[in-house]
């Protein structure tokens, strides 16, 4: 038999060539029950990751760039369900109904774009770093990181900054207190704090660089979604 997965030839039960077995086991509950482990094993799943980054963020950061990649979780992938744990919250104890209001402006395609980031954060997310990482690279080119090496550290950090949120946010939904906007300023500081550390912790003047970047970024961002969506209404308007 040929390897399902290089088509290579096969006799014994994996893949000489790639390492493929040879016949898969069935999908079952131990097979789902290992799935889950494996993404929230401490060691070298998405807890470990969580733990690294809020311990020495710059440090674990840069050996994933350069040295190891299989200590961390995959940034995309940690990024997509920090966000999806926050989104499951918000939704739960509708957190976000509080703070966010379109009154009379429920047809406009800025606000439709603004509601699909609310429901997708772990695509704004990433949209909103490749802004961050562009005002990045022009204040710390010395570093000689690239756009696509500081948007993966971008990943990192923006994924805990929404575990600051889910936490907020579990509290606010359980004690009918607003706490969001406390969220947003423990996850700007974290921000900061981690992407200073990445660069070089010694130099306090990296910080007030991160903060300028991630200001410029989101407001980048905002202002051409708003240009977007006002050029929709412009063209769609009867």
């Amino acid at each position: 038999m040929n390897c399902k997965n290089c088509a290579s030839e096969v006799n014994q039960n994996f893949c000489p060539n790639c390492g493929y077995p040879a016949k898969l086991k069935r999908i079952d509950g131990h097979y789902i029950a290992h799935e889950i482990e494996h993404v929230l094993h401490f060691e070298r799943g998405i807890l470990f990751t969580v733990k690294e980054l809020f311990i020495n963020p710059g440090q674990n950061i840069r050996s994933y760039i350069s040295e190891n990649r299989s200590r961390l979780v995959k940034p995309v992938i940690f990024i997509i369900i920090t966000s999806l744990i926050y989104t499951l919250i918000s939704h739960f104890f509708h957190i976000e109904d509080e703070y966010v209001k379109y009154e009379g402006l429920e047809k406009s395609a800025f606000v439709k774009i603004l509601g699909w980031f609310k429901a997708n954060y772990g695509y704004m997310n990433i949209l909103t770093g490749m802004f961050i990482a562009i005002w990045l690279k022009l204040f710390f080119k010395k570093y000689n990181y690239n756009f696509f090496e500081l948007l993966i550290m971008l990943c990192f950090v923006l994924g805990i900054s929404m575990l600051i949120f889910a936490f907020f946010a579990i509290f606010e939904g359980i004690l009918h207190i607003k706490l969001l906007n406390i969220a947003g300023m423990f996850s700007l500081v974290y921000l900061i704090w981690a992407t200073g550390n990445f660069f070089k912790k010694n130099k306090i003047i990296n910080y007030f660089k991160a903060l300028v970047c991630y200001l410029l970024g989101m407001i980048t961002f905002f202002i051409l979604t708003f240009a977007i969506g006002i050029t929709i209404d412009i063209i769609t308007k009867p």
